[in-house]
């Protein structure tokens, strides 16, 4: 008998001894971060990084295969007896020397995860992780002259890439309300006395919003420089808008942590029929109430449902889905969608305008 058939025949005793578990589960037990095994990291520790942002050293599995500077990762972590999963992008340099990850969160208003992250997270605690994926990173050829403008924790993206490469002209441009709110502010100040960046600070709660019409005041050459910009949909909006309106579009990397939506929850001023209902996740089995209102993506997710994306980091249509029964409202033009065969819908944008049955 083959030495493979022995282990087939071994691994077969293992699984009527174990049974109904199986000696996988018994493996997760003693050693879930083993090659093989669905791919989970382990918390070592969270370190604050201002009010209410932290940073989390996640040590991953066997089976990670590492990220590109600023690409991002989607984590599931277990809140009040369910599994929620979240996008945050990778804000430690590709070649760690410890094997260590590190996301950094900004815990924001009601938000389950963002909070148990910054707040409550014990170390020790698993996760389960996907591997990183966005391409919010740099060319292989690097720019002669980079302008990174950023608010909020929009700058999580930029520290990965300011950790992972030395660039010899780069400029940044940051927005947060108040000197104490700029995430990772520390370092940044002495990568500017290290002569490694020039840094402008917005400060919006005394300077107000910055006016990106006004920009070249700041950098006077930012028509030159490729730019990655990472913020909300405002400062975003208004990017991509100045770098169109000067015929230099093709120099704006942007990334969004979710397209904009323009349309309150009732559904006024689109085609009615918005009021929310019964939804299916027909694949996990799993039935739960929805609004008119959230995004099926946030809906899927609280249920507990593992839901493709990338639409918090700027990868679109990672989380199209076919739309089994029912019917969806549009939450950035109102435009209902019914099922019928083939359909597929962004779970990103899309409310539920009835019962539904999603395929997830």
């Amino acid at each position: 008998m083959t030495s493979a058939a022995l282990r087939s025949r071994a691994w077969k005793l293992l699984e009527m001894v174990t049974t109904p578990l199986l000696p996988s589960d018994y493996l997760d037990l003693v050693s879930p971060l083993r090659a093989g095994a669905d791919l989970r990291g382990r918390i070592e520790a969270v370190h604050p990084e201002t009010g209410d942002a932290a940073t989390v050293v996640i040590r991953p599995g066997r089976g990670w295969r590492g990220h590109t500077a600023g690409q991002y990762v989607r984590i599931g972590v277990d809140v009040d007896g369910r599994r929620l999963w979240r996008a945050y992008s990778v804000t430690s340099p590709t070649n760690r020397r410890d094997g260590r990850i590190t996301i950094t969160v900004k815990a924001i208003p009601d938000g389950k995860v963002s909070n148990h992250l910054v707040r409550g997270v014990a170390p020790g605690t698993l996760v389960q992780l996907d591997q990183p994926t966005g391409d919010f990173v740099l060319p292989p050829t690097r720019p002669a002259k980079v302008l990174y403008l950023t608010a909020g924790s929009g700058i999580t993206p930029v520290m990965g890439m300011l950790r992972d490469i030395e660039l010899d002209d780069v400029v940044m441009v940051h927005c947060a309300p108040r000197p104490q709110d700029v995430i990772f502010r520390d370092e940044l100040h002495g990568l500017v006395a290290d002569g490694k960046l020039r840094l402008t600070e917005v400060h919006t709660a005394t300077d107000g919003t910055l006016d990106i019409a006004r920009l070249g005041e700041l950098v006077p050459d930012w028509a030159e420089r490729e730019t990655w910009a990472c913020g909300p949909a405002g400062l975003l909006d208004a990017a991509e808008r100045h770098w169109s309106e000067q015929g230099v579009r093709e120099r704006l990397h942007t990334e969004r942590f979710r397209p904009r939506i323009a349309l309150d929850g009732d559904g006024g001023g689109g085609n009615g029929g918005g009021g929310g209902g019964e939804v299916t996740f027909s694949t996990t089995g799993r039935t739960v109430e929805a609004d008119g209102a959230t995004p099926l993506l946030d809906v899927g997710e609280e249920a507990g449902v593992l839901m493709p994306s990338g639409c918090r980091m700027g990868i679109c249509f990672g989380c199209v889905t076919p739309l089994k029964a029912g019917a969806v409202r549009d939450l950035r033009t109102g435009e209902i969608t019914e099922a019928e065969p083939g359909v597929l819908i962004q779970t990103c944008v899309s409310a539920a305008a009835g019962p539904c049955d999603i395929e997830r």
